[in-house]
């Protein structure tokens, strides 16, 4: 019983030292700038490293499952990785924002074309993705002329956060029978938004969402990106003075999602692949995947 009230006790200390930096000093600050200052003692005690992975032995995995997986931005329950999309708030930045700021700064400088994480991308070619720079018509005409151009014959365009749609997650699920129970490892995250060019083509156009073709942007390995995350925080509605930061959030699932790739021997290819053209079938295999994954666990006591 001791051991259970140190353990609650343990849990508690660490849930409250990943929020002192977002409400300390919040009712006693004098002036704005006092907000969120530590004094020595918090500072001592403050701990807002991520909750570090265990090791997990190859001989202790006895079944996985690698998924790709859609955050739609566009359901309520994401909403907290969306938005806010205006910087009204300082402390306060979507996931795109957050990612976007960390590469600028080198911090997460795991990035690739692909979630197959072979092809690296640099922090500048990141940003020659968010950037679309197309020609005026006056601009061509003067160029034929052979006039010379000026800023006024460009028409610029960078992605927001504004503009993302979805992410993709791919993750592996593993049973470890060395604790016996089924675990859950995110490996990649991609923002998912319409290619810059189009957004340029259509800025003044009401067009359909699903006319858009959307693009991942980059694929950042996980790992390398959990300090960053952990450094930002989601409003929670729930209790203000608790607020949660994007790498609990991705760790323990909390968002909906939707299954729209397996690893299969057919070079991994998509459900749409070979389900064509019916949204339907297309969701209950996804389903089904889930099912299976969510089975296994089930299964291994049962039989």
């Amino acid at each position: 019983m001791n051991n259970f009230k140190l353990f609650i006790l343990l849990i508690l200390l660490i849930a409250n030292s990943n929020n002192l930096l977002g409400q300390a000093n919040l009712l006693n600050a004098v002036v704005p700038q006092e907000i969120g200052q530590l004094n020595e003692q918090q500072l001592a005690t403050s701990d807002n490293d991520p909750l570090p992975y265990g090791y997990v032995d190859d001989r202790d995995v006895m079944w996985s499952k690698t998924v790709w997986e859609k955050i739609d931005l566009d359901e309520r329950i994401n909403f907290p990785y969306y938005y806010p999309v205006e910087n009204v708030d300082p402390t306060r930045k979507p996931l795109f924002d957050v990612l976007v700021e960390n590469i600028k700064n080198g911090n997460i400088t795991e990035i690739y074309t692909s979630g197959y994480f072979t092809d690296k991308m640099t922090a500048a070619q990141v940003q020659e993705g968010l950037f679309a720079q197309v020609m005026t018509d006056d601009g061509v005409e003067k160029q034929n002329n052979g006039e010379e151009l000026t800023e006024l014959d460009y028409l610029t365009t960078n992605l927001t956060s504004f503009d993302i749609k979805e992410y993709w997650i791919k993750g592996t699920w593993y049973f470890n029978k060395r604790l016996g129970e089924l675990k859950y490892r995110l490996l990649g995250i991609a923002p998912v938004a319409p290619d810059v060019y189009f957004i340029r083509q259509y800025a003044n156009e009401k067009t359909p969402d699903e006319d858009q073709d959307l693009t991942q942007l980059f694929w950042v390995w996980f790992p390398n990106a959990r300090e960053s995350l952990n450094d930002a925080e989601i409003f929670n509605s729930r209790n203000a003075s608790q607020p949660i930061t994007f790498d609990l959030m991705l760790n323990s699932r909390r968002f909906n999602s939707l299954i729209f790739k397996e690893e299969n021997p057919y070079n991994d290819r998509e459900i749409k692949d070979y389900i064509y053209e019916d949204a339907l079938r297309q969701l209950l295999e996804s389903e089904r995947i889930r099912n299976v994954i969510r089975d296994y666990e089930q299964d291994m006591w049962n039989n």
